[in-house]
């Protein structure tokens, strides 16, 4: 009897100890209490309901178009969603189906990025484009074109900085600088023709 005592102790002790945590996220957070006006702006709107849209694009097309919805200023006669979806889509394909392959530099890293059919497309869109970003970041940047992807080139001055290139590689360089949501939200807008 006593040893389920013992359990029955520390049982109710882990539920007051992952109640308290909770609350005190929560807390936090007043969009997320149950009735507060705020949790009518998640997509569930009622506690126990699912959040997360299920996939990612459908999520980020989803909060654009929010954002759209919510601004009165919104000239819905250039807004262009399906732009928006090719280029998530380009970012799917260069994210999940192009073949990289890296080779570590002196001063940084050659990334030869390739691919076919609709992959390829989205290689030759997304990658020279991103070159401008990295530039703004303090690197070298350069890009080759090739029969079935580019060559991406990123050096740099600083010893550091090359050691963080080449541990970075070829997404972790893609997903550098602040301009991915912001150019989102352009794209949506019709202000930005995309890559």
């Amino acid at each position: 009897m006593s040893s389920w005592s013992w359990k029955a102790g520390l049982a109710g002790v882990a539920i007051l100890a992952a109640t308290a945590y909770a609350a005190a996220q929560m807390s936090g957070h007043p969009g997320m209490m149950p009735g507060h006006p705020g949790m009518m702006g998640m997509q569930g709107g009622l506690a126990g309901q699912p959040t997360l849209p299920g996939q990612d694009a459908f999520g980020a097309i989803q909060e654009v178009v929010q954002i759209l919805e919510s601004d009165p200023t919104t000239d819905w006669s250039k807004v262009h969603i399906a732009a928006l979806r090719e280029h998530l889509i380009d970012m799917s394909e260069v994210t999940l189906h192009a073949a990289a392959t890296e080779r570590p530099l002196d001063n940084g890293v050659e990334i030869t990025v390739t691919g076919e059919g609709r992959t390829l497309e989205a290689i030759k869109r997304m990658v020279p484009a991103h070159v401008g970003e990295l530039v703004k970041i303090g690197w070298n940047a350069k890009t080759e074109d090739l029969p079935n992807g580019v060559k991406l080139t990123v050096t740099t001055d600083d010893a550091k900085q090359a050691i963080k290139l080449k541990a970075l590689g070829f997404m972790g360089i893609m997903v550098q600088g602040g301009h991915h949501q912001p150019h989102h939200l352009m794209i949506a807008k019709g202000e930005f023709h995309t890559h």
